[in-house]
Parts: structure tokens; sequence; C-alpha cells
């Protein structure tokens, strides 16, 4: 009923930093009781039972894929809340089961991630993280990096992301090449950069090619051994989208091979990637970092602030956001 306030048990997932605590949006929850799990966790018979009480799953992006196998064995779930797309979450499934699936689509601009996508650039370029450990260990200007200016920056995919990267990269003094579907050709040509003359010409040529694809059925795998052997072996390959938008190996092969010369990855196949002894993580040419791109606090307050939004409405009887609404019809006939 409208206006009766529902005390809940709260289950947040992944809360990998213990960080939510510490949001500012987290007073939201005042009322409920909450339980953070701060490790990340696939068994689905450890979460069956860890999450066995929870009235509410609140969810950060993909860390945790929810389907018919955890849900039917969480009597109690009424809802699950999050901020942004629901890759992840099997949403027939939680129709069936009765659990309502809450989550706003607004999304804020990924400033965070274009900034990081250049932290990672000008750190592998300039050799920032090899120079400072060498540092420490005494050494001092051990190798020779590569400036931006003058050089061509490839941009794989014209959206939200690639425009911000693209236009930081005129900043730099770059040159442009951008590459993707027509939909991303239109867009460029409309802010008057130059396409490249053909995927293959974007991989030739580029001395900084960032990624900025979806993932979907078309994107997967677009990018194999064929592509990545165009590559300068100065070239730096630059993903923080999605890492399976590259063929399985053939990123480690090709730095072994020197074209490109050079990755700076923020995404992995698995994830979390907590095995020191993974190929990629071996490669003394491989800038890698724990899918850091998102993981800032102003993004965290507004995904963690929708999602806590979502459940005041719902504990209100009110609920916003819904994507599977025969759960709502389904209590009203109750």
């Amino acid at each position: 009923m409208a206006g009766f306030m529902r005390r809940l048990h709260v289950s947040i997932l992944d809360d990998y930093q213990d960080v939510v605590r510490t949001l500012d949006c987290f007073t939201k929850l005042k009322g409920h009781d909450v339980t953070i799990w701060n490790d990340a966790m696939a068994d689905v018979d450890v979460l069956a039972e860890r999450l066995a009480a929870a009235d509410v799953l609140v969810l950060l992006r993909e860390r945790t894929k929810i389907g018919e196998a955890l849900l039917s064995r969480l009597p109690n779930l009424k809802l699950i809340s999050q901020s942004g797309h629901l890759p992840h979450i099997d949403l027939a499934a939680c129709t069936r089961q009765g659990v309502m699936v809450s989550s706003a689509l607004t999304q804020r601009p990924s400033y965070p991630t274009v900034e990081f996508t250049w932290g990672l650039i000008l750190a592998a370029m300039r050799n920032i993280p090899l120079e400072s450990a060498a540092l420490r260990e005494g050494a001092w200007q051990s190798t020779v990096g590569l400036g931006l200016r003058g050089r061509t920056l490839g941009i794989y995919g014209f959206g939200r992301l690639g425009s911000m990267v693209a236009r930081i990269g005129v900043a730099f003094g770059m040159e442009l090449l951008i590459w993707g579907r027509q939909g991303s050709l239109d867009r460029a040509k409309a802010e008057g950069f130059p396409i490249a003359a053909s995927k293959q010409a974007l991989f030739e040529q580029a001395d900084v090619l960032s990624l900025h694809l979806r993932l979907n059925a078309e994107t997967t795998g677009l990018i194999g051994p064929d592509e990545l052997a165009l590559m300068k072996p100065t070239a730096l390959l630059v993903n923080t989208s999605r890492a399976e938008l590259i063929q399985p190996g053939a990123l480690v092969a090709a730095l072994h091979n020197g074209r490109p010369g050079k990755a700076a990855l923020d995404v992995f196949e698995h994830e979390p990637l907590t095995d020191p002894a993974d190929p990629l993580l071996q490669l003394p040419n491989a800038l890698c970092t724990p899918h850091l791109g998102y993981v800032e606090r102003d993004n965290y307050e507004f995904a963690y602030g929708n999602a806590f939004d979502q459940i005041v409405a719902f504990a209100k009887g009110t609920p916003i956001n819904i994507h599977n609404p025969d759960v709502v019809k389904q209590e009203h006939v109750q």
C-alpha cells in the first residue's frame, strides 16, 4: 500500500572495496536491514545460502549473474535493484519466480572511463609504471617513451565514449581516424572527424587504437589475429570496453609477435582476474588494470543512489524503473 514503508532485508553484492557504507547515498537505506558482501562469488550453492533471507538484492553492473538456478532457491526474494543495463539477469526467470527487477537506464556521462582511458594511454606510451618501478629499484631513466602530438589516434566505435576520447585526442594534437558501424561513421562525419578508408586501414595506420564498441553477437570476436598483425610494432592497443571484442588468445599471441608493440587493458574475459599466472599479466608489454574505468566515487554515488531510490520506492509500495511489469500484475491478482 502506498505510503506504508516495509522494512526489508537488503543484500548488497560484490562491494569489492567495502566502499558502499561510506557513500552519502547509503543513508537512503536507513531503517532497513542491510548485509554487504565484499568478495566475488559465482558458486550458486554459496550464494543461495548467503542470500536465503534476502528480500532485495543490490547489484553493480555485471559482477554477479542472476539466473533460474539461483532464483529458485531464494524464496524470500522480491526485488533486484541496480542501475544500468541487464545482460547478466535472466529477466524471464525473475518474472517466473515473482521477483521484480528495477534498474534506472539513465546513464551518467562516462567521464571516469574516458579519463581512465587517457590515463592508460599516457602511462603506456611514456612507460610510466615501468619507470616508477625501476626508480624504486635504483634505476634512472631506463626507457624512452613516445609522445602523442602528431601521432594517429584510431577510434573504433564513435559513440558516447569514443567521441569524448576523440575530442581529447585533438587537444593533444593527434591526428584522428574513426571506424565503426555506419552510425559511428555518420556521427564522426557530422563532427568533422576523418574516417578511415577501411577497417584494415585503421589497424595499419593507428599509433594508438582505442576500442569503444558495445559487446553483442555482432561484435564478439570482431578483432582477431589478422587485424592485430596489421598494427605497427610501435603501436598501442587500448581496451576499456570489453575483452570479448578480441578473439580468445589472439592478443597474447600478437603481443608476443610484437604487433602491436603494446596493449593497455582494463577488461578481461574472466573477472575478477585474480590469477597472477594469467598469460596477459606475464607480458611486459601489457599494461593491465582491474576494470577501474567506472570505479570512481561519483559514479558509485550515482549508480548505488539509483538502486537505493528504487528500494525506497518499492518499500513504500510504489515501485519505479520496472523491467518486468508482469510481476506487478501478479501481485495485484494475488
